[in-house]
């Protein structure tokens, strides 16, 4: 079941958005049907497989495919936090990348702060996350569900740019071409600076530090595992 519930999780996100299969839909049913289908299908998608892993877990029959090294989940909390510090600033600010936000492209103060870095934060965000967790944990059901993520993630950013390129045309070009999809490709390349008063001044990383710190504090009651050294339960 969870096999499956990835199967059609990523089939969705690869295989129909970012495609020429996505295009020739919208044709006939239109952009805003689209989307509502979509997402839907995507809300369904998640839900099953969210609910598939727990199953699969709580089953009694999850057998260890490896395991993981034994100092993995001490370098838990700053990696999650730099995936957190790219993927909420990402949601939060406007972005060609993002759903409906194509028309930031032509505008000249859209670079900046985190896009500096790549130009799909949240994505990456979510790759660092899902890669931390595929590590630390080598039960079968973990696999498959953390490198579902991974995979859609990685790949997604592919799929985005592809889609966009083919949408905007030169408006894309000249966006991409001051940024980069790997993170700090562009800063290391000369084509963007990074400004580090941009990412750390900006209210959308107080916002970033604050959904980490809660979800840190929280994580040993939502999730069953203390993301502490040791196991240390805070409340």
């Amino acid at each position: 079941m969870l096999l499956a519930a990835a199967a059609v999780f990523l089939a969705l996100h690869l295989l129909i958005a970012g495609t020429r299969i996505r295009d020739r839909i919208v044709d006939a049913v239109g952009e805003s049907a689209y989307l509502g289908l979509f997402s839907l299908a995507s809300l369904a998608a998640i839900a099953w497989l969210v609910m598939a892993f727990s199953g699969a877990q709580a089953s009694g029959d999850d057998p260890q495919v490896y395991v993981p090294w034994t100092g993995i989940r001490h370098a838990g909390i700053p990696v999650i936090a730099i995936a957190f510090l790219l993927a909420v600033p990402g949601l939060l600010m406007a972005n060609p990348t993002s759903l409906k936000q194509e028309d930031a492209a032509a505008k000249s103060d859209t670079v900046r702060g985190i896009l500096r870095i790549t130009r799909h934060p949240f994505l990456w965000g979510v790759a660092i996350w899902s890669g931390f967790h595929l590590s630390a944990n080598g039960d079968e059901a973990s696999v498959v569900f953390f490198a579902t993520f991974l995979i859609l993630s990685v790949l997604g950013t592919v799929s985005i740019d592809a889609k966009r390129r083919r949408k905007m045309g030169e408006t894309w070009t000249s966006f991409a071409g001051k940024t980069s999809n790997i993170p700090f490709a562009a800063v290391l390349t000369g084509r963007n600076q990074l400004n580090l008063g941009e990412i750390f001044l900006d209210w959308r990383f107080f916002v970033a530090a604050a959904v980490f710190l809660s979800v840190l504090f929280s994580h040993a009651h939502l999730f069953g595992v203390s993301p502490f050294p040791g196991g240390w339960v805070p409340y």
